[in-house]
């Protein structure tokens, strides 16, 4: 890697925050959140492995900067969605979209790779 690029990668790295949620039902509600602001963003939640452990992150913010949200299941994960209540926050793992329309349904992203520098866990 050259200088210029250590220089940029280190740059990027300084933008970034990370928040690391003791359960998923914490780092939901930022969707939850979002989903009911004046915009209506709701952001994508990721699944990816890192240091040989499954973590579901998703990232808030812009390239200028970010904040990571994250959070290590002990279980895997099997299921394709996320039911969120919006009126309880309550959640449920799901194989797919349903007719709940008080619910969003979150896709849950399998990523291969992602190069964002995790802290150590």
């Amino acid at each position: 890697m050259s200088n210029n690029e250590n220089n940029s990668q280190s740059d990027y790295n300084k933008n970034l925050v990370f928040f690391k949620y003791k359960s998923l039902e914490d780092m939901l509600k930022v969707i939850l959140y979002s989903s009911q602001s004046p915009i209506g963003l709701i952001p994508m939640l990721y699944h990816t492995i890192k240091n040989n452990k499954e973590v579901l992150f998703i990232q808030t913010g812009n390239i200028g900067g970010s904040t990571i949200h994250y959070f290590i299941p002990s279980e895997g994960i099997l299921k394709k969605y996320i039911q969120l209540k919006r009126l309880t926050g309550e959640f449920n793992f799901v194989d797919h979209i349903g007719l709940d329309t008080l619910s969003i349904y979150v896709p849950i992203l399998e990523l291969d790779e992602a190069n964002i520098p995790f802290p150590k866990y």
